[in-house]
């Protein structure tokens, strides 16, 4: 390869890694043809792109980049496939769904979510744990209407209390 292409590649890497702000790092080199596919249907369906990439080429790409990728260097070994996403927990939710079927591949290498790198495949429980941003932001939401919700709540019982009482106090002079 020429080293303009080269050049071009890498311009292209980054441009894509400053796109997402999650990115996978996957070894898929036991997969045959049909498994792949199904996988790159399921990230498709789960808005995770994949991408199969040179490791010398990554690599300049990233250190190219505005963000540290350098704690990913290390697993930067054998064939990598490139998972990125803006969801935190996507592509570690396909991975593990996908690996269920008794299936060892893929494997996780490294995650670099949130501006924390996460090495070894032992780490995809803890990427499924993540919460996106939209859960996040529906769990702040539950928690500011809740105290709402109880003096609401609160208000409509005294109220019920009280007409019980005046109902009872008219009933009693009749």
């Amino acid at each position: 390869m020429k080293k303009e292409d080269k050049a071009l590649l890498i311009e292209k890497i980054k441009e894509t890694l400053a796109s997402y702000s999650c990115v996978y790092l996957t070894e898929t080199t036991g997969l045959n043809a049909e498994r792949t596919t199904d996988l790159r249907r399921a990230a498709f369906k789960a808005d995770v792109k994949m991408m199969v990439v040179k490791n010398t080429l990554l690599k300049k790409a990233m250190e190219a980049s505005d963000l540290d990728y350098s704690g990913l260097f290390p697993a930067l070994v054998g064939n990598t496939t490139l998972m990125l996403s803006n969801t935190g927990n996507a592509p570690a939710k396909l991975l593990k769904d996908f690996r269920q079927k008794k299936e060892t591949q893929p494997a996780l290498k490294a995650a670099y979510v949130e501006e924390t790198v996460y090495m070894g495949a032992d780490q995809l429980d803890t990427l499924v744990a993540i919460k996106s941003k939209n859960e996040l932001i529906a769990d702040v939401v539950a928690l500011l209407q809740s105290p709402a919700k109880n003096v609401i709540s609160a208000l409509q019982s005294g109220g019920n209390k009280l007409h019980g009482i005046l109902e009872t106090l008219s009933n009693k002079e009749q």
